[in-house]
C-alpha cells in the first residue's frame, strides 16, 4: 500500500463530502465505488475518515487557533482538507511528525496553488511546535 496515495485518497474524498456537504457512510461508500483504490488503501481511508468525522470540530479549532490573518473558511477546501489530515494524523494517530508534515507539503504541491505547499508547512510547523510543547 502507498500511503500518500492513499491519503490522496483521503483528500479528495474529504473534498468531494465538504462540496456536497454530505459527511454520509453513502457518500464514502459511492467515493469508494467510483476509486480504483487498493483494498488496503481504502481500508485506511475508512479508518481515517471515521476518527476524522468524529474530531472535526477538534480538528478545525486546533488549525483555526493557529491561523494568523486568515480563516478556515477562507483557505480552499484542498488545502483545508489537508489541513485536516495533518492535524488529525499529528493528533489522533501515531504517525511520526516529519512523515505527516513532508506527507501534506507533497500533496499541496501536487493539487493545490505554488503557494499552498509554503503556506500549509507554515501553520503545521506553528501546530507541531505547540502539539510537541504539550505531549
Amino acid at each position: 500500500m502507498s500511503r500518500r496515495v492513499a491519503r490522496r485518497g483521503l483528500m479528495k474524498l474529504l473534498y468531494q463530502m465538504d462540496m456536497n456537504n454530505d459527511y454520509s457512510d453513502e457518500a464514502v461508500d459511492f467515493y469508494f465505488e467510483n476509486s480504483d483504490l487498493k483494498e488496503d488503501e481504502v481500508e485506511f481511508i475508512r479508518e481515517h475518515i471515521l476518527g476524522m468525522i468524529d474530531k472535526f470540530d477538534e480538528i478545525d479549532e486546533i488549525i483555526k487557533s493557529n491561523l494568523e490573518g486568515w480563516s478556515l473558511e477562507r483557505i480552499s477546501n484542498i488545502d483545508r482538507q489537508i489541513l485536516r489530515i495533518a492535524v488529525y494524523e499529528l493528533y489522533f494517530t501515531s504517525t511520526a511528525s516529519n512523515i505527516v508534515i513532508n506527507e501534506a507539503v507533497e500533496i499541496a504541491r501536487e493539487y493545490s496553488s505554488n503557494e499552498a505547499p509554503k503556506f500549509i508547512n507554515g501553520i503545521l510547523g506553528t501546530i507541531f511546535r505547540k502539539f510537541a510543547k504539550e505531549s
